[in-house]
């Protein structure tokens, strides 16, 4: 598990980054969807696809309980991408970033919530 490189399927450019990466925060450890594109590619959908390929991955394969996404209380753009994959926000956390504490929303979506496009079970 990790960050996986976002490519353009015509030409290989990489754009970004996403994946599941496992995390420790308040003394809960999970899987959080992780991801970052290009500026110049946000507001295009691929943060939202790459970031459901990753959810649809963490429980139909991983059969994770649940799947979250740490993003700083700010970030708009990240909020809205974890709303597009199912995500609500959960609650408020401390999470140092660039040696600074900063307040997080943990977005969170449990197996009971993921649409399944295939069907349940």
């Amino acid at each position: 598990m990790g960050l996986w490189a976002a490519e353009l399927l015509e030409t290989g450019e990489v754009i970004g980054q996403c994946g599941l990466v496992p995390q420790t925060l308040d003394e809960l450890s999970f899987l959080e969807i992780g991801y970052l594109f290009e500026r110049r590619r946000w507001r295009q959908g691929y943060a939202a696809e790459a970031a459901r390929a990753c959810r649809d991955y963490g429980f139909d394969v991983l059969a994770a309980p649940a799947l979250y996404s740490i993003i700083k209380h700010d970030n708009l753009p990240s909020q809205n991408v974890a709303r597009r994959v199912g995500m609500t926000p959960w609650k408020t956390v401390h999470y140092v970033e660039k040696l600074q504490d900063t307040e997080h929303t943990l977005f969170r979506i449990t197996q009971e919530q993921w649409p399944r496009p295939w069907g349940k079970g």
